[in-house]
């Protein structure tokens, strides 16, 4: 790595990113994966958890004065606004600050407000704290996408980032069976099982937020902000734990750069990057999570209440039912992840939007003919998510790789709260009005809503997908900092 001073300030020719680039996985990888993807689980419990305890805490003794409709509708949606306020203010921050700052700070933010939602004694205070707790979530998708895209290998990106969001799935599986417990009164009173649930949401941040401790600071980011040998100390590191571990040298990197060193990247240099230089690549984030919030945001927070009041499951059996479904959703994209990085992104990106709302309209149709039982309407359901959840896990990938190193955080807040803004707060209201009437017919729209959003969200994908399968996040869209390479990175 060479220093030079240039007008502009600091400029440094590096091929720290090639160095990260050509790791092969190892113990180092697992470690990042577990430290940061783990937050998912606890998001995934946290939303589902919710939708199944909406009938019990609705019943007289629970603690609250509370509707089924105002904890699926109003309290989803204050999660949602939560989050997307909470995106935009952490992902700014991210940016700006560091990666490893930021993913410990929102972390801590989710774990206090979790807590406090236990402690719940009025509505408004369960509504400001799953509000507060949404604010933590939207910072942990900046923060956590942008320092995972930058640490995981180019050959591995894909299938980390879809199977790291999609542990979102294994927390809904946990949620949904820990509802079952927790709302069985012969185990705790109706006033009790709930907030526990929502306290042991909180024990599990405090172990993860110990664990993510030791997490690195993003080499890429510090590169950029004139922390080059702090970055050039965590590769050497990383490189010298590998070796030892695989018992041999590793290969040569190809590829260095030159950077001129920042301290901040203004709003307008953001704006114009996303806007102008990569207007089609702003067209395509906003519809992959357009489609997917509504869908998504939709049918977790109101799946118990469809079983409840279309099939008379009991409130405390409907955690059985969506367990089922939450497998399906893991299993998409454990299965599918690594065919976004050998078949490619466009095709596997628009093919899982596609799939997952042709199959959701076959559902609605299936529905609205009287066809479906619980247990029948559960598979189809798993069908659709199956394809569905990894479609939405690759929105997140998509926007944490196809925008600028300076703009990464920012990018993923942004179209994360604009695009969950317009699904993901509309979706459970529109959801819940629509299924809260009771009526077949309404159901069948809130299902063909959410079917044709991510139809018209694949083909969008189809024609402006970039294909950044095994590239480098420099290759895939060069940083502002960058000058000109000194050899060129495939």
């Amino acid at each position: 790595m060479s220093t030079a001073r240039s007008a502009a300030g600091r400029t440094i020719t590096t091929d720290l990113s090639a160095r990260l680039d050509r790791l092969p996985w190892s113990r180092w990888h697992w470690s990042i994966v577990i430290g940061l993807g783990t937050v998912w689980i606890l998001d995934g419990m946290e939303v589902t958890i919710v939708g199944n305890i909406a009938g019990r805490l609705a019943e007289p003794g629970s603690g609250l004065d509370i509707t089924s409709g105002q904890i699926t509708g109003i309290a989803a949606a204050l999660y949602v606004t939560g989050a997307c306020t909470g995106a935009l203010f952490w992902g700014r921050l991210t940016d700006i600050y560091g990666r490893k700052k930021l993913f410990l700070i929102t972390l801590a933010v989710y774990l206090a407000a979790t807590a406090l939602t236990a402690l719940a004694f009025d509505t408004w205070w369960f509504f400001l704290f799953r509000f507060l707790t949404g604010f933590g979530i939207g910072g942990e998708y900046a923060a956590i996408n942008s320092a995972i895209d930058e640490l995981i290998p180019a050959y591995y990106r894909g299938r980390v980032d879809l199977v790291v969001n999609g542990s979102y799935w294994l927390g809904a599986v946990g949620g949904a069976l820990l509802s079952i417990v927790a709302l069985n009164t012969s185990i705790f009173p109706r006033d009790v099982g709930w907030r526990l649930t929502f306290a042991l949401g909180a024990v599990l941040a405090l172990v993860i937020l110990l664990v993510r401790r030791h997490v690195p600071e993003s080499p890429r980011w510090l590169l950029i902000h004139g922390r080059e040998e702090e970055a050039e100390r965590i590769v050497r590191d990383a490189e010298k734990t590998i070796e030892a571990e695989k018992g041999e040298p590793l290969p040569p990197a190809e590829g260095e750069m030159v950077i001129h060193q920042r301290t901040r990247t203004t709003f307008t240099e953001i704006a114009h990057t996303v806007f102008a230089k990569y207007r089609k690549r702003a067209v395509l984030g906003f519809s992959l999570f357009v489609g997917q919030a509504f869908l998504y945001n939709a049918i977790t927070f109101g799946y118990g209440a469809i079983l409840t009041q279309f099939f008379d499951v009991p409130s405390g059996s409907t955690g059985y039912y969506f367990a089922v479904i939450a497998i399906g959703n893991l299993l998409g994209p454990l299965l599918l992840g690594h065919l976004f990085d050998t078949v490619g992104r466009r095709i596997m990106i628009s093919g899982t939007y596609l799939v997952s709302g042709v199959l959701l309209f076959a559902t609605a149709w299936l529905f609205d003919q009287g066809s479906l039982s619980a247990t029948t309407m559960t598979a189809c359901w798993c069908a659709v998510l199956f394809f569905a959840s990894a479609g939405a896990s690759s929105a997140y990938l998509t926007v944490s790789e196809i925008f600028p190193m300076e703009t990464r955080a920012m990018a993923i807040a942004f179209f994360y709260a604009i695009g969950t803004a317009a699904g993901g707060i509309s979706g459970p209201l529109i959801f819940a009005e629509l299924t809260g009437s009771g009526k077949v017919p309404d159901a069948v729209l809130a299902f063909q809503i959410g079917a044709g959003l991510m139809c018209a969200a694949g083909i969008v994908a189809a024609f402006l997908a970039v294909n950044a399968e095994r590239r480098s996040l420099e290759d895939v869209a060069t940083p502002l900092s960058a000058g000109r390479s000194k050899t060129s990175e495939a």
